[in-house]
């Protein structure tokens, strides 16, 4: 048990409490340091603001790697054509989702140059980069429950707030491709992106070929939701066919020096 008064130490113990759980709640917190929620809600809102956690519904949780991680991790030559590529496609005033990701990121630096954007996005990392842009596009949260493990906002408010709004474009990413079933992921929480399909004009999926013929269990979307694909131009000649026989618009981008 810990004086009230003591709030370097108490937040110096949340802190240490998160590091060996991975979150907590406000309620175990206040009965932990017998204060009340109010003051437990106070730290958290301070610790949240020196960047040392992230505030969810009814506690906290480690702050994501993604938004920890080194700044200066260059993005690789195939993720910028992809980016570069995929910017081609904007229109001036266009209303957008960008999906958590880091090829979907590698998209942000190309923003700057399309007046009148409207951007959605259910993460943090490119909510934070997107605000760092000179020409600043209006910026729109998902919110909802925080998945650490995708490092992005999922869940049910989410899904009603994406229903709230259409858009031109969705520009989202996948751990894999199946060329007979359509775009996989690890993550085991998939409507969010099954939401923010239906909700778009254009599903633009950007990938690098590596991943393409990836075998992966969880379907994300399949073909039938899928617009564009954008990869790089190490894509095989039989994967290009397979995928062009379904309709699909396919874009392989060069890497430019």
């Amino acid at each position: 048990m810990m004086s009230k008064r003591n709030t370097p130490q108490r937040r110096h113990a949340i802190l240490a409490l998160l590091g060996e759980q991975g979150e907590v709640s406000v309620d175990a917190l206040a009965k932990a340091f017998a204060t009340s929620e109010v003051t437990v809600r106070k730290d958290l809102a301070a610790l949240q603001s020196n960047g040392l956690l992230l505030r969810c519904y009814g506690g906290a949780v480690s702050m994501p790697q993604e938004l920890i991680a080194d700044p200066a991790q260059p993005i690789s030559p195939y993720k910028q054509a992809i980016a570069r590529a995929a910017a081609a496609r904007l229109r001036e005033h266009g209303r957008i989702i960008i999906d958590s990701g880091s090829t979907t990121a590698a998209l942000i630096p190309e923003l700057g140059h399309k007046p009148g954007l409207v951007v959605m996005t259910n993460s943090l990392h490119v909510a934070r980069a997107l605000s760092e842009l000179e020409h600043e596009p209006v910026l729109l949260m998902t919110g909802g429950t925080w998945d650490p493990h995708s490092e992005s906002f999922q869940g049910q408010v989410a899904e009603q707030v994406l229903r709230s709004y259409d858009f031109d474009q969705l520009f989202i990413g996948a751990d894999g491709i199946d060329l007979a079933r359509g775009t996989t992921t690890f993550n085991e929480l998939l409507g969010l992106s099954r939401v923010m399909a239906h909700v778009a004009r254009e599903v633009i999926v950007m990938v690098e070929a590596d991943k393409i013929g990836r075998k992966i269990p969880n379907l994300e979307l399949p073909w039938s939701s899928i617009h564009t694909l954008i990869t790089d131009e190490r894509l095989s000649l039989d994967a290009r066919d397979s995928i062009t026989a379904r309709g699909i618009n396919l874009i392989c981008a060069a890497v430019t020096d």
